[in-house]
């Protein structure tokens, strides 16, 4: 499933414009520690996060995260969404929470 294909089925806005939306999504992971993101964020996954300043972005880059998503509509900043395209990036908004969003993603992701 691209990120393209995951952001259509479950109504996320993207934030970023097509900046990603391309790339193969392998799994997910849910956490607002970027230390535990760096170390435990698979590669080639989408990352739910509450955090939305410019250090996730490099944290993305680190781990080869394809997506980050946030949940409940919180504000991204423009800074951020500009930062993210330049560093090719994708940022996702739900008005689900971080359970409901990341339990639509697990489903997803099982059935293939």
């Amino acid at each position: 499933m691209t990120v393209r294909e995951l952001a259509k089925v479950l109504d996320l806005q993207v934030l970023t414009g097509d900046v990603n939306l391309d790339e193969q999504v392998k799994s997910g992971y849910v956490s607002d520690l970027l230390s535990d993101v760096i170390a435990n964020g698979p590669e080639s996954s989408v990352w739910v996060t509450v955090q939305r300043h410019v250090n996730i972005l490099g944290v993305a880059k680190l781990r080869s995260i394809v997506a980050i998503i946030t949940p409940r509509n919180l504000k991204v900043e423009n800074d951020v969404i500009e930062r993210a395209k330049a560093e090719g990036v994708a940022l996702l908004r739900t008005g689900l929470t971080a359970f409901e969003v990341s339990g639509e993603i697990y489903g997803l992701l099982k059935k293939g």
